[in-house]
């Protein structure tokens, strides 16, 4: 496979470039030594890098491998066979999307190893493959025997190489007997057929479950004579026809256009229907098995291969670093490696170049009208969302704001209270019946309907206008 040194093609930083890789469906292997190899003692082991599939991945990892430091080790030659302690990072394949954290250990009774894998996180990796951005991928490993996993500073799996690695580190102090063998005599069914049952003597089983329905009539108008297909008179043999090599011609077979308007054509035949006198092969009622054993299980011994260790963070030192990889996708971009221990250290490092690239991003994100769009041409429902959304508000305006008609009792209201001239011993005389005129309305009702009140008051504001 082909690796490139290149810019990303969208929210490049200028003068930054990373380690693409090129090619389709082939092998990559690149990788490189550390400066100082990395002894796993009384500090933590932390690995960090970037990632971007700039055109989504279809089947293809973006994992690096931590090298196992040995005499031996040749980058020349480095391949999937090449021994590693540590594998991290995204893998995906069809609709699988995986975050491995796997590390070799070695068996301290045979000298073999075994890879353990990191239980899969509990979240969803989809976005971090396909949104076509750069994401940081960050492992954490602690002398406590302890890891974390993080993507883009946030944690998204954590857990202990003891307890959430699978298989174990440890085997089982028990195992199976692989000599024990289980009784003859050994009895596992729960239920059995209860023997003292009998078929009853009106038993039949040989009633069939359908029977022709004797009620059924004959449709009127059904055509008995009539084929339900027929050759299509308009079908011609092809020229090229050979009734030597293909036989005697015949017209392709055709819907019979009498039978459209008729209930049917051809032999009419009962129709089915349950037979009420079924009741099939007879079979006694199952009751609890009196020598029900259990399920059997073969007894436990000692496992002969049995060991603890207390402490798997303590593996075997890394020397360099590699990326070995199969895709079917191109233009896969790597940034940014850092192996160290301090955190601060890794988070400086991400600040100053992932940090960067997520500013980039963030600025030439779209406005939102291009995002609700773009989401909403991936999910065709939304578009009724949006148009409830902003219909709604429309609706109910229109429902408390447009001026209602008016009432005869209005328009009424308002040619009689039309204002005209009026002396000041006119005006004193109305006021005075107005006023008697409350007094006695308030004896009679003291809960004065709220629109008698308006009206009154309107009365005596068109008097005071009117002297105005």
């Amino acid at each position: 496979g082909r690796w490139e040194v290149e810019e990303l093609k969208e929210n490049a930083v200028p003068g930054d470039r990373g380690l693409v890789l090129k090619s389709v469906a082939k092998y990559h292997a690149i990788s490189a030594m550390l400066t100082k190899a990395f002894v796993f003692d009384d500090k933590p082991l932390i690995v960090q890098y970037e990632v971007n599939f700039q055109k989504g991945i279809d089947c293809g990892g973006a994992y690096i491998k931590l090298l196992s430091s040995s005499n031996d080790l040749n980058l020349e030659y480095f391949f999937d066979k090449t021994p590693y302690t540590i594998m991290f990072g995204p893998d995906k394949c069809g609709e699988d999307y995986k975050l491995h954290f796997i590390f070799r250990h070695k068996n301290p009774k045979t000298g073999e190893y075994d890879e353990k894998h990191a239980e899969r996180p509990d979240v969803d990796l989809k976005k971090f493959y396909l949104d076509k951005k750069t994401h940081l991928y960050t492992l954490v490993l602690k002398p406590d025997d302890t890891f974390e996993i993080l993507i883009d500073q946030t944690v998204v799996s954590k857990g202990s190489l003891l307890e959430n690695m699978i298989p174990p580190v440890n085997p089982s102090k028990e195992i199976e007997d692989p000599t024990d063998k289980k009784p003859d005599d050994w009895d596992e069914r729960p239920k059995i057929p209860d023997p003292n049952a009998v078929k009853p003597d009106d038993w039949d089983e040989d009633e069939p479950a359908r029977i022709e329905d004797p009620d059924a009539v004959k449709p009127e108008g059904w055509l008995d004579d009539e084929p339900q297909y027929v050759p299509d008179p308009n079908a011609k043999k092809p020229k090229d026809w050979d009734e030597e090599m293909d036989g005697e011609w015949e017209a392709p077979q055709i819907r019979n256009a009498k039978c459209e308007a008729a209930p049917g054509c051809g032999e009419w035949v009962r129709p089915m229907k349950n037979n009420p006198k079924y009741k099939g092969k007879w079979r006694a009622p199952m009751i609890d098995n009196p020598n029900y054993q259990g399920i059997w299980s073969p007894r436990k011994i000692p496992n002969p291969d049995y060991f603890e260790d207390l402490h798997p963070f303590k593996m075997t030192a890394i020397s360099a670093i590699g990326l070995e990889l199969w895709s079917m996708t191109s233009d896969i971009y790597f940034d940014n490696f850092i192996i160290c221990s301090e955190k601060e250290v890794a988070d400086r490092w991400a600040a100053d170049s992932w940090g960067l690239k997520k500013l980039v991003a963030s600025a030439n994100e779209p406005g939102m009208f291009s995002q609700l769009v773009t989401a909403a041409e991936e999910h065709p429902w939304l578009w009724v969302l949006y148009i409830l959304t902003l219909a709604l508000p429309v609706g109910l305006s229109v429902l408390f704001c447009w001026p209602g008609k008016k009432s005869d009792e209005d328009i009424d209201f308002k040619k009689h209270d039309i204002s005209k001239q009026i002396t000041k011993g006119e005006l004193k005389e109305e006021t005075e019946e107005l006023e008697d005129d409350e007094l006695e309305d308030e004896k009679e009702n003291e809960d004065t309907d709220e629109d008698g009140k308006m009206s009154k008051s309107v009365s005596a504001c068109s008097l005071v206008k009117d002297m105005n």
